[in-house]
């Protein structure tokens, strides 16, 4: 007996390892393809130094001599591009921070671990279909923000290049040298703008599937469960968003420090009396900040919806300790008829809210809501248990963290009180200079 059950654990250890183990047609197959198409691909030796040697090119060298070559501090008052060291530094230092992370991520923990697909075989099948789906869908969620900004970007570059914005022949032929140079800023333009979104878009990627297990693990509540495993379940889901808090901290604080004097430097510029505002001067600026902007606020998104499913969850344990605790205090005393009559007065018909759910509408969603929980077998469970069950839940708020910090809805609000603070500052000094 005891060696069919050593048999067994070494069986289901070995399927567990098989679903970690990585092999060439496995769900990230096709994600791996999109990875070396975009360059940043870094499995081995070979792909790694392409990687580096796309992001130095890219990246750094061309922005330089873009700026430093192609500025054209001699062309018309449409040409000039007097707030391009704002847009090639802003692209570039946050495409520098989302590349460097990216290479830290994939070499310390590689791609499948860092995406949790080795955690998949602990889940359910409704959250493992869930992740897959959106697994496919993050690429298109990626071309949904760059491919619009990357068609505005296409049209001005074009237009400049081709209304005469420069002449260096430097391949022996104006065009070709326009074509060429051209080319290299747009793909330069795109690259950088990819690789930040790319890492948004995993970090949004990796939330989704924490959000399927709350959505998951609130199900317990609809059976009957027994109070060490919900906290076994939920002490792993607050363990597995500790560690995504703790890999992701440092991009998501210098990427709100890059966006934050980025802002400030783009209104700092702005605003200055002597500034010449015009769709050709400050069409590309506006563009930059907007696309920084989209991926902040893909990462805020991303962490407060996970902290409002969380709160969401223990909404919802309350309200299965009420409805427990009144189903046992109505069994375990004989109602009388009086009684029966009295608690209909007070809860009409109607009392769990339902006849109130077309008024509702969209405003509610599976956890978040007013709908009464039905009763099952809650007995089980004795008060003090379920009481000790909420008031965990209720002290030990699940979300993403940001060294210790919680990100939700007080936390965008701060983010954006300094936001706004610096902006009012910035146009009280300049209407002040004004003057």
């Amino acid at each position: 007996m005891a060696n069919e059950r050593e048999s067994l654990l070494n069986s289901n250890k070995k399927k567990a390892f098989s679903r970690i183990a990585s092999h060439a047609r496995d769900e990230l197959h096709s994600f791996r393809t999109w990875l070396k198409w975009l360059c940043v691909d870094q499995s081995n030796a070979w792909t790694t130094c392409l990687s580096w040697f796309v992001f130095l090119v890219l990246a750094i060298l061309v922005p330089a001599l873009s700026h430093f070559l192609l500025a054209c501090s001699d062309c018309d008052s449409r040409h000039s591009r007097p707030y391009d060291t704002v847009v090639q530094l802003s692209l570039s230092g946050i495409a520098s921070l989302s590349f460097i992370c990216l290479s830290n991520f994939v070499r310390e923990y590689g791609l499948r671990r860092f995406l949790f697909f080795d955690k998949l075989c602990d889940e359910s099948e409704i959250v493992r279909k869930g992740y897959t789906e959106q697994l496919n869908r993050s690429l298109k969620v990626l071309f949904i923000f760059v491919l619009p900004c990357f068609a505005a970007e296409a049209a001005y570059k074009i237009w400049w290049y081709a209304s005469g914005g420069t002449r260096i022949p430097f391949l022996g032929n104006a065009i070709v040298s326009d074509t060429v140079a051209c080319f290299l800023e747009l793909c330069s333009w795109f690259y950088r703008t990819v690789v930040f979104f790319l890492v948004c878009v995993l970090f949004r990627l990796i939330c989704s599937l924490q959000i399927l297990r709350l959505e998951d693990f609130a199900q317990v509540f609809q059976v009957d469960s027994d109070v060490e495993s919900i906290l076994r379940e939920h002490l792993r889901i607050r363990r597995h968003l500790r560690i995504i808090s703790h890999r992701y901290r440092a991009f998501i604080l210098w990427a709100l420090i890059f966006v934050t004097a980025s802002q400030f430097a783009s209104l700092l510029m702005t605003t200055r009396p002597s500034a010449d505002l015009n769709m050709y001067k400050t069409g590309e600026l506006a563009l930059c900040s907007v696309s920084l902007l989209a991926g902040i606020m893909i990462l805020l998104r991303s962490a407060t919806r996970i902290t409002h499913k969380a709160l969401a969850v223990t909404c919802l344990a309350a309200k299965w300790h009420v409805t427990a605790t009144i189903e046992s205090f109505d069994t375990g005393k004989s109602e009388t008829p009086a009684a029966s009559i009295a608690a209909n007065q007070i809860l009409p018909v109607s009392w769990d809210g339902s006849s109130d759910i077309d008024d509702v509408g969209g405003e509610e969603d599976e956890l978040d809501n007013t709908k009464f929980v039905a009763s099952y077998a809650y007995s089980t469970i004795s008060f003090q248990k379920r009481q000790a069950l909420v008031a965990y839940f209720e002290n030990n708020r699940a979300g993403i963290t940001l060294y210790g910090v919680i990100l939700d809805r007080t936390s965008l609000h701060t983010i954006f009180g300094i936001e706004l603070s610096l902006v009012l500052w910035l146009l009280g000094k300049t209407i002040s200079s004004l003057n």
